[in-house]
């Protein structure tokens, strides 16, 4: 009756004025400041751990369940407050609310309500004073220390977030990267890169959010660095077999327009056209890699796939792969696999990057991403070198 998708909405309290304490009611504050656990409304709150995302930001928050026969009777809200203080620095709270309605509920229902709430945080110990209240002023509070820290085999890891910062979880996926500082001293580098927009399950019907950040941040990952001048994006789907957005030599990645290309996505219909087709699917792969590889306008310097494993009943032909014949730059592919353990099998994209003597990465976790992309740039920018020297040789 109530889910965790009610609770997505929080807020970050603002000061009320600038530099200033956040204005609280007075029974709030005293309930954060008691330090006490309160059951006067009876509830289980369970912290989660702070889990590093693809997004590169620690994620953790909170699960809270109440017995529905506490919630029953008319139409009620329940307000949460809490508050996080970075243990480093005490007087530098951050203060989030949220309000969820609750409707009607029967005297005789039975079972739990599940809430949850989570945040963003960098790496540093924290220390989180909660409190749910309802419209009879029931309060129900729980206060915890939660530490986010990287493995010592992960410190060479840059997260996206500053160490002891507090941030909200960031509802838009797609919103715009802030502006990059690219390298003006060398040519810059022009990639395309070719990613399947595609959950992980390849009947589901839906496209996950867990994988649409997946898929986003290795675009992100892409997008900032500074040593690329032009990127060339195809956006495409295997199930519906359709490139779903386009963009050419941009000196910037479009987000926005991504997002929007998504929303055409009918994952859950199969159009009758491409049942009378018998490898439908292969053939919109070999077409497309072919187009795009053998057939592109620009050379790029290199080619990135991305996206989950492409498994077709009929992989790609030896025709197909003998017709992209000798590429003149690298490829890549950023394999996201959630469970390489289940899938082990190479893939018809793993196939083709193979042939074309190219390198492939299977993107599990965070650290994966982070990992192959600096792999990705130090052959770039090694092959980069090689280039210009043996072009300057050849000028002398």
């Amino acid at each position: 009756m109530l889910t965790p998708a009610v609770l997505a909405a929080q807020e970050l309290m603002p000061a009320a004025s600038p530099g200033g304490m956040v204005r609280l009611f007075t029974t709030d504050a005293a309930v954060l400041e008691s330090q006490e656990a309160r059951k006067d409304l009876p509830c289980v709150v369970t912290p989660t751990k702070p889990l590093l995302g693809f997004d590169m930001k620690f994620h953790t928050g909170y699960e809270v369940s109440v017995p529905l026969r506490e919630l029953a009777g008319t139409e009620n809200t329940l307000t949460m407050v809490f508050r996080v203080t970075p243990s480093d620095r005490p007087d530098d709270s951050t203060y989030f609310s949220q309000h969820v309605a609750v409707p009607a509920i029967d005297e005789d229902e039975r079972g739990p309500a599940f809430l949850q709430g989570e945040f963003n945080v960098g790496e540093g110990k924290y220390h989180v004073d909660w409190l749910m209240r309802e419209r009879s002023e029931r309060v129900c509070s729980f206060h915890w220390d939660s530490e986010a820290s990287l493995a010592p085999k992960d410190k060479p890891m840059s997260l996206d977030i500053a160490a002891n910062a507090i941030r909200p979880m960031d509802t838009e996926p797609f919103k715009q990267e802030p502006p990059v500082q690219r390298d003006q001293h060398d040519r810059p580098l022009n990639v395309k890169i070719m990613v399947n927009f595609a959950p992980q399950d390849s009947s589901s019907a839906t496209l996950q959010p867990l994988d649409t950040n997946a898929l986003v941040s290795i675009l992100r990952s892409i997008a900032r660095e500074p040593r690329i001048g032009k990127f060339s994006i195809v956006a495409y789907n295997m199930q519906e077999q359709r490139v779903i957005y386009r963009q050419e030599n941009a000196s910037t990645i479009d987000f926005p327009a991504i997002g929007k290309a998504l929303t055409s996505l009918n994952l859950g219909t199969v159009d009758l056209k491409r049942l009378t087709q018998k490898h439908g699917d292969t053939e919109f792969l070999s077409n497309l890699i072919t187009g795009e590889i053998k057939d592109a306008k620009d050379e790029p310097d290199a080619v990135i796939f991305a996206g989950p494993k492409v498994m077709l009943d009929n992989g790609l032909s030896a025709d197909t792969l003998k017709q992209l014949g000798d590429v003149k730059f690298p490829v890549f592919y950023m394999n996201y696999n959630l469970n390489p353990q289940v899938n082990p099998w190479k893939d018809a994209i793993g196939y083709c990057v193979k042939y074309l003597k190219g390198v492939e990465f299977t993107i599990s976790r965070p650290r994966d991403l982070f990992f192959a992309w600096t792999d990705i740039m130090g052959r770039l920018v090694k092959l980069k070198f090689a280039r210009t020297g043996s072009g300057s040789g050849a000028s002398q």
